[in-house]
């Protein structure tokens, strides 16, 4: 469903209406060929009337955003009228002077500047544009903007299915669910391990063989009478119900010692194909990890995201690992070796994925939590062509910011253990996903 977005042309008849209009025109037609509902008048409002009588005549439930054109000065009523009756978020935009020279036409970029400073005031939140609608740089600043928009509403309809509670000593992996939802508007759903594990074993092989079907589309020499791929099939197979019953978007499943013990097989597979399914999916229970990856997911147009430990350090090619058990979405293997199935390193139980990831541009990212509150961590990097350096799945990555540096400060700032990652430069995106909801955003990039 495309997001609904509220364009607002604000102009004063003391000043050249006529460009304004031209700039109005030009404006519409951008947006609505961004893909998106634009909710707009006919023409140019010019008194808080106005503007208070064209809102009181539509729907303002459902708008994402408020895009507020100064196309001329106008005064800070106009603005004070509409964050009265539409709570979305504001997207302050001026235009440039028509003409340089005699008459200041438009005077739109003090428009924008006064209605900045009564957002500000009020704690409304808000972003600016500046330029012309022909302009590359507004349509894709825009863009950007209009995606992070649409993350916060899809965090606010983000529901995470908690299997089992995170290992001891695993503080990281848990949350307090009321500061969750209250900052991120994320649900959190517990989900009995015990029960799913008996509940898939009851399941035929008629209902769970579809399981093994879908990895075989991917996972090269899967052995389907592996008693472990079969469990692997029985225990996926019970939790798509689950997440069908509940309309869940994500997991945070208890990975040891359970599913060794009482279910006799690893939960990196299943982990795995729910990742690449859409329904991204943490080991050790780490809420927030499953919400980093959710993010990232999002914002890269539905790419799959990892989560990993970071677990060594190259100097010499200013580089991480990040590494897991055996998580990791099937189309994130190197390509020239493609999914392979594995055993735990450390349990020696299947099926778990066996691969070093592809290369290609990344960004890093964990949605972070202290006793002080939420913060995001954003890094970006390019995954190298380089052997698989550990048993599992693992990926070297050429940090943009000197190893140690980065090194030290992640330690010295108290970063979580796991660092989600996906392939899209997203990073910009992020900050300004830090900004609208008033997170402290620490980045580590080059620029």
């Amino acid at each position: 469903m495309s997001m609904k977005v509220l364009y607002l042309p604000i102009g004063r008849k003391t000043f050249d209406l006529e460009a304004g209009e031209i700039q109005r025109k030009k404006s519409s037609e951008m947006l609505n060929e961004l893909g998106i509902e634009v909710i707009e008048p006919e023409g140019i409002l010019t008194s808080p009337d106005d503007l208070n009588d064209f809102l009181k005549a539509i729907a303002k439930d459902d708008i994402g955003v408020s895009i507020y054109q100064s196309v001329t000065f106008a005064d800070g009523e106009f603005v004070e009228t509409l964050i009265k009756q539409v709570e979305a978020p504001v997207m302050v935009w001026s235009i440039r002077e028509p003409s340089i020279n005699g008459r200041l036409r438009l005077n739109s970029l003090t428009g924008g500047n006064s209605t900045s400073h009564v957002l500000k005031c009020a704690k409304h939140p808000y972003s600016f544009l500046f330029g012309n609608p022909e302009e590359a740089q507004i349509r894709g600043r825009l863009k950007k903007y209009l995606k992070v928009q649409q993350m916060i509403q899809d965090l606010k309809q983000f529901k995470i299915g908690v299997i089992g509670e995170h290992p001891p000593g695993f503080f990281f992996s848990g949350t307090d669910e009321e500061m969750l939802h209250k900052q991120l508007g994320v649900e959190v759903k517990s989900v009995d391990l015990m029960k799913a594990f008996e509940e898939s074993k009851k399941l035929s092989e008629g209902e769970w063989e579809h399981a093994i079907d879908r990895a075989q589309q991917q996972v090269i020499g899967l052995n389907r009478n592996d008693e472990t791929v079969q469990r692997f099939a029985q225990f996926t197979t019970y939790v798509e119900s689950v997440v069908n019953k509940e309309n869940l978007s994500g997991l945070a499943i208890r990975c040891w010692p359970e599913f060794f013990n009482e279910l006799g097989a690893a939960a990196c597979s299943t982990l795995s194909q729910f990742t690449e399914d859409g329904i991204v999916s943490s080991c050790e229970s780490d809420i927030h990890g499953s919400v980093s990856m959710f993010i990232l997911q999002q914002m890269s147009g539905g790419k799959a995201p990892y989560l990993g430990d970071m677990v060594h350090v190259n100097e010499a090619s200013n580089s991480v690992v990040f590494w897991h058990c055996g998580a990791g979405a099937y189309s994130l293997a190197h390509p020239d070796q493609g999914a392979k199935p594995g055993v735990h390193p450390n349990r020696k139980l299947g099926f778990t994925m066996e691969f070093g990831l592809k290369p290609g541009q990344v960004t890093m990212f964990r949605v972070s939590y202290t006793p002080d509150g939420y913060r995001l961590l954003v890094m970006r990097g390019n995954a190298l062509d380089t052997p698989k350096r550990f048993n599992g799945t693992s990926v070297e990555v050429e940090l943009e910011t000197e190893i140690n540096d980065t090194l030290y400060s992640l330690m010295e700032e108290g970063f979580e253990p796991h660092y989600a990652l996906v392939y899209e430069d997203v990073v910009e995106e992020l900050v300004e996903l830090g900004r609208q909801l008033d997170l402290e955003t620490i980045v580590y990039t080059k620029d």
